[in-house]
């Protein structure tokens, strides 16, 4: 039988590696994008976990709110991206400077 603990411990670990992920790599920001989403779902889980656990429906709801905000970010980092990398041929997180305009 899987536990509460278990599913907030895998949680922890998701979100260890994603903290790690962005310390570690901050060029890339596709990198950065995809530990910032890896945060969201250790988030996720540890929602679903409490709510399975306390028999609530809350943290679904809440669970579903994180995935749609989760969503969001991913489409306009993406587009923020796509934006730099058309203006620049690379695309460097400490450039913040060339979204003047």
């Amino acid at each position: 039988m899987i536990t509460l603990a278990d599913f907030l411990t895998l949680g922890a670990v998701l979100f260890c590696v994603a903290v790690a992920g962005i310390f570690i790599n901050r060029k890339n920001v596709i990198t950065l994008l995809m530990a910032i989403e890896l945060m969201w779902n250790a988030a996720n889980l540890a929602l679903i976990a409490f709510a399975k656990s306390w028999g609530n429906n809350a943290g679904h709801v809440f669970a579903f709110l994180v995935i749609t905000v989760a969503a969001a970010e991913a489409a306009i980092g993406l587009a923020i991206v796509v934006i730099v990398f058309r203006k620049t041929t690379f695309v460097d997180v400490d450039e913040v400077a060339a979204l003047k305009g």
